[in-house]
């Protein structure tokens, strides 16, 4: 069965397609998951027994005929001796040959998955490699980032201006490697050959140029940090570069800036708010994660993505997102949606990174919610508040947040706004800004350069707020309802209680009384709070991602 896009963009397809954005719907319907799925989404026997400690990805990219050639190379550890290694890369791509110590290895193929038979014992404990060789023509990206593949475009000038996206449909698309999520080496080299004229920039840090007599180019980048499969990334234009300096929480930060040559002026004026994010990101989340491996604003031909200390860019050298505010405050028009989106994800993505695609609120949720942070942090809490809130017209409630496990399958969209709301709120209960800060650092701190599960992001949070939150998150990430806080005015009483929520849901919320602020502590039974008077009007704190309403007398 097809998957409906709306369940498989990873960004917000819905702008891009002009899709309704409605009110509460019924499930929408999963597909079928098939063998390539599973083979796709699970820790497999075949990957499970060695643990990825290194790439060197060594490619020639050609814009005139669309093709890549070269090699990765893949170097692991033994956990446990095992002679059956999977490696991915997808169709049309097509894996040569694989080498371990000169000898070519037997290869069987499964659709997207390729099963290495190795032939020298490996012990664990011990440190190999394997060379993959590999040619073809990537799959063309139709609507980049959302569906993965290449961009192949030229600029204004007749020059070629190509790039790679593949978040969910996987890095296998136009490179060999372990494509799941849970495991990433510890360091990557990066050499990319290109034709005359045309500059490469990648992840990390640029090595070298060797420069060959046919007057192509391989530039070499080195990652220092461990690197998730869909944030490596390959970029060829007729680049030029500016740079800065930023004195950050852990010293002396280089940023590095890669435009198209008749964008310079623009990106000089528009990437001053890369500082500003920051100043806003490393007070809320602590310090930038990949100091090693600098920072870089890189312009591509599609809207943008969070490629680790590689950040794309093509939101046009605009405010917004494509000049619009997603909020509809006027708040979204105060900032550039894609490099401060974006370089959110260095934290959230990049450095706390999920396991599985099921997952993959802990991205998009709280790199969301960044955007509100960035708004408190230079324009104050109420534009903050009013910016978060407005995104709620957007959330569909059409299914889960969390997707399905081990099938490389996400949930729903709503993983953006309403997982924004859900951090919202819960900073509403904590009710202590200071706190909260802390927790949020804590967070990047705690889980810093690892792959992670939703169920280590609750227990660190439940244990942080100081309360038990496993109905808050079954509520908001496994539910698609939204609680409704019911109350009524009985005998100078007022009785409330949670209904369309989880059983046990007891969040605590904050309502005004005749304009007295007051805090309740609803379960999903009836509770009472004395002396209120009969003709009391009660608001719920539009903080809270809820609903109310008033009910008649039982």
């Amino acid at each position: 069965m097809k998957r409906r896009l709306i369940q498989t963009n990873l960004k917000r397809l819905f702008f891009a397609a002009g899709l309704c954005i409605g009110a509460t719907q019924a499930y929408a319907q999963e597909p079928q998951f098939t063998r390539q799925d599973t083979l796709r989404g699970s820790i497999t026997p075949e990957r499970a027994w060695w643990d990825l400690t290194y790439y060197h990805l060594n490619i020639a990219v050609n814009p005139a005929d669309s093709t890549i050639r070269g090699m990765n190379t893949i170097q692991y550890k033994v956990l446990e001796p095992q002679q059956r290694m999977q490696i991915d890369l997808q169709p049309p791509m097509r894996l040569e040959k694989v080498l371990q110590n000169g000898k070519e290895l037997k290869v069987q193929q499964d659709g997207n998955a390729w099963f290495v038979q190795l032939a020298e014992p490996q012990e664990a404990g011990a440190v190999k490699h394997v060379e993959v060789y590999y040619s073809g023509k990537p799959p063309v990206s139709e609507n980049p980032p959302w569906s993965g593949g290449l961009t192949w475009q030229y600029d204004a000038n007749g020059n070629p201006f190509v790039a790679t996206s593949c978040q969910g449909d996987g890095a296998s698309m136009w490179w060999p490697n372990k494509d799941h999520m849970y495991d990433e080496p510890d360091s990557m080299l990066i050499s990319v050959k290109t034709p005359k004229g045309l500059m490469d920039v990648s992840n990390g840090r640029l090595r070298k140029v060797e420069k060959h007599a046919d007057g192509s180019n391989t530039y070499h980048w080195f990652v220092n940090n461990p690197i998730n499969n869909y944030g490596v990334n390959v970029n060829l234009g007729d680049y030029v570069h500016f740079s800065d300096k930023y004195k950050g929480e852990k010293g002396e930060l280089d940023l590095d800036y890669y435009v198209l040559r008749d964008n310079l002026g623009k990106a000089k004026k528009q990437f001053a708010q890369v500082s500003q994010m920051l100043q806003a990101f490393e007070h809320w989340f602590g310090p930038y994660p990949f100091y090693e491996d600098g920072y870089k604003l890189v312009e591509v031909p599609y809207l943008g993505m969070e490629h680790q200390s590689s950040v794309t860019y093509g939101n046009g050298y605009q405010n917004g997102y494509r000049g619009t505010d997603l909020s509809g405050s006027g708040w979204g028009n105060k900032f550039d949606y894609i490099i401060i989106h974006e370089s959110g994800h260095e934290w959230f993505a990049n450095n706390i990174t999920y396991k599985d695609a099921a997952d993959m609120w802990i991205h998009e949720s709280f790199t969301d919610y960044s955007e509100s942070l960035f708004l408190d942090y230079h324009y104050g809490t109420e534009a903050a508040n009013d910016y978060v809130i407005g995104l709620r017209k957007n959330i569909r409630n059409d299914r889960p947040i969390i997707g399905v496990y081990d099938v490389n399958y996400p949930g729903s969209g709503d993983m953006y706004f309403k997982g924004a709301n859900m951090l919202h709120t819960l900073r509403q209960v904590v009710n202590d800004d200071a706190r909260w800060r802390g927790i949020l650092r804590g967070l990047n701190k705690e889980f810093y350069h690892q792959t992670v599960t939703t169920a280590q992001i609750e227990d660190y949070l439940s244990q942080h707020v100081g309360r038990d939150l496993q109905f808050f998150f079954d509520q908001y990430l496994r539910d698609v309802r939204i609680p409704k806080l019911e109350y009524r005015l009985v005998d100078n009483k007022l009785q409330y209680r949670w209904a369309n929520t989880v059983a046990g849901f007891d969040l605590p919320v904050k309502v005004y009384l005749n304009d007295k602020a007051q805090w309740l502590e609803p379960g999903t039974n009836w509770q009472e709070l004395k002396n209120v008077k009969k003709n009391t009007k009660l608001t719920v704190d539009r903080n809270f991602y809820v609903t109310s309403g008033k009910v008649t007398s039982a």
